[in-house]
């Protein structure tokens, strides 16, 4: 059992990382065939992809974002980049294509829970109140700690 417990967040990690990648290439190669839509889904997906830099940008974020999480590099990073992509997914599908909400539900189900045992490097952006490092007036490069002014 806890075996499965230790190697959870890879799989987790992989997961998102796999679902991230196939969804952000597709964005760019096209190779999954995508449903017609119509009414408002169709309208906000066609208002995106007027603008002309929306789509590529989110999906060049999906894309790098899960080469990060596939690596097992920078994974904090990777799940704040893709934090609203997923919030948007799941807003898209709850208010506009509710018959698709179950793939972004396991998405978000996914980024909640390495969020969770990444929550280490998250703890320093939750405090509510915090003062920017300043540069060392020796070196130029250090970091003087907020309290030790």
């Amino acid at each position: 059992m806890s075996s499965i417990r230790s190697k959870a967040p890879s799989i987790a990690r992989i997961a998102l990382g796999l679902t991230f990648f196939v969804f952000g290439l597709n964005g760019f190669l096209h190779f999954l065939p995508q449903p017609p839509m119509s009414g408002p889904p169709a309208a906000f997906a066609g208002a995106l992809f007027a603008t002309g830099y929306m789509f590529p940008l989110i999906k060049g974020t999906e894309v790098a974002a899960s080469l990060l999480l596939l690596s097992n590099r920078y994974v904090p990073l990777a799940l704040a980049l893709l934090a609203p992509v997923v919030v948007n997914i799941v807003a898209f599908h709850a208010f506009l294509a509710p018959a698709g909400l179950a793939v972004p539900i396991v998405v978000l189900a996914l980024e909640l829970y390495l969020a969770r045992s990444y929550r280490d490097a998250f703890a320093p952006m939750l405090h509510a109140r915090t003062e920017p490092h300043s540069a060392s007036p020796a070196s130029g490069r250090g970091r003087v700690p907020a309290h030790a002014s």
